[in-house]
């Protein structure tokens, strides 16, 4: 029994069969990881999926890292549930992506498929009722499991439950297209949580905004009391339950400096950046470094820049925008098309304006991390201009690592806009014109202000590092405990 459990998708563990037949175990990183680790193993629990067949064949044969439970779930459910409803529903919700006049559809097989998103979920809140020691503290984590704390909270009334979300939160004007009868599902479901986090206080707000609509039709949440800073209180009444509170916060996630310094000054990365140097020459450089989702705004990034060469013509020959696209869920048939999209935009700009010893655009679509510190330090402008973004770190990591300071091009729509805002150029992400504007000037920034907004900007994005992130948490979770 544990005291304390996380639950996610994708767990800090993935097996996979060697040459010799063998399951080999490779770890993971990323925020959730490091944050986890500020906590004895001994104490700890991680319930997260089997991905793929290698976690599937670990599950079955019992071979398992301490700390680690995978559950095996059927493969169709988990797909149904993973693509069907999480990665074309939800995340399109979350981040309003839906094509309007053509999506989405709420009919039969939508049903089907949210059927699996429930099991999918009820898989989940019945290995962590299992597993949970009397009064421990659980934190679920994200889209993929929103109905989780609901149906833990009626098995295991006693425990302490939190859920993150990595996201934005839709809005309630966008919620309104789902049917009412989901609608309750999801709130029911977040609801059942005593704490939640966001990374920021807008979507924060827009959870609390959905629970509150005055034509809400679900009567999930009976009102909401505003205790100002540091958290907002929902109150809800849940059918068989009775009346509670979930508190709902915010938590902006940060990185850990001197982590991300040490990948980044490492020998692979050295030549990796030699390597970049190479490519580049003396030129000026401008980076992103994307996986290719929907919601990041490739497109219209690239376009700013085609529009960069053509209103100023100066600027040709003299500048190279590294962009690192790494396809995202090819699975799915808009995100094929999407990536397919971005490399094509990209040769027609190399097309347009480039010369036998100048390409404009050097688009990477290896998942190539060391590559991407490379560019990391090489970056005199970093360009991240997401549609609609819960957080984004690459806008926080790029200042981090930059060798001579960059100047950063953010979107407001990104999470850390309002984090970093003071020293950033700051977009409409929808607005090619002005986001080129904003990239001439940051080429032309002297470098004195570029070095100091830089610095700012790091000691920024290093004042929350995910183990800070994850205990504050826990903390919350236990005050009231």
């Amino acid at each position: 029994m544990a005291s304390v459990l996380v639950a996610s998708n994708r767990g800090p563990v993935s097996y996979v069969r060697g040459e010799d037949g063998e399951l080999d175990a490779r770890r993971g990183g990323g925020g959730l990881v490091s944050g986890l680790s500020a906590i004895s193993s001994q104490d700890s629990l991680w319930v997260c999926a089997a991905l793929g067949e290698g976690d599937r064949e670990a599950v079955r044969r019992g071979i398992g890292e301490p700390g680690v439970r995978m559950l095996d779930i059927d493969p169709e459910v988990y797909a149904d549930a993973y693509n069907g409803i999480a990665n074309s529903v939800l995340w399109f919700l979350h981040h309003h992506l839906y094509d309007i006049p053509r999506e989405p559809v709420f009919d039969a097989e939508f049903r089907r498929l949210w059927d699996s998103y429930r099991a999918y979920n009820r898989a989940f809140a019945d290995a962590l009722a299992a597993e949970a020691d009397d009064g421990a503290a659980v934190l679920v984590q994200d889209y993929h499991l929103a109905l989780v704390p609901g149906m833990l909270r009626e098995l295991r009334p006693d425990l302490r439950i939190g859920h993150f979300t990595h996201t934005p939160w839709v809005s309630p004007e966008y919620l309104r297209m789902v049917p009412d009868d989901i609608v309750e599902e999801l709130l029911w479901g977040m609801l059942g949580a005593d704490e939640l986090g966001f990374h920021t206080w807008g979507w924060a707000s827009a959870f609390i905004s959905c629970c509150s609509r005055r034509d809400d039709p679900t009567g999930t949440a009976q009102g909401v009391r505003t205790s100002g800073d540091p958290w907002h209180g929902v109150e809800w009444h849940r059918h068989g339950v009775g009346k509670g509170r979930t508190r709902v916060r915010a938590y902006p996630l940060g990185v850990d400096g001197d982590e991300l310094r040490a990948l980044a000054h490492r020998p692979e990365v050295d030549e990796a950046l030699a390597r970049l140097r190479a490519e580049v020459g003396e030129r000026r450089t401008i980076v992103r470094v994307d996986r290719t989702e929907l919601s990041k705004n490739i497109l219209r990034g690239l376009l700013a820049y085609r529009e960069l060469l053509t209103v100023h013509p100066e600027w040709r020959d003299r500048v190279v925008h590294l962009a690192s696209a790494y396809p995202s869920r090819q699975d799915l048939e808009s995100y094929r098309a999407y990536t397919a999209s971005v490399a094509d935009l990209a040769a027609e700009i190399n097309a347009e304006f480039g010369t036998a010893d100048w390409q404009p655009v050097i688009v990477s679509v290896e998942d190539d991390f060391t590559r991407s510190l490379a560019a990391y330090r090489l970056a005199d402008v970093a360009l991240v201009n997401p549609v609609r973004d819960g957080m984004n770190l690459v806008a926080k990591e790029i200042p981090v690592v930059s060798d001579a300071g960059c100047a950063l091009v953010l979107s407001t729509g990104a999470g850390a806009y309002k984090e970093l805002r003071e020293d950033v150029l700051a977009v409409n992400p929808f607005d090619v014109s002005e986001t080129a504007t904003a990239l001439h000037t940051a080429l032309t920034m002297p470098l004195p202000e570029r070095a100091d907004r830089t610095k700012r900007l790091a000691a920024t994005a290093t004042a929350l590092p995910p183990q800070r992130w994850f205990l504050n948490q826990l903390d919350a979770l236990r005050e009231e405990s």
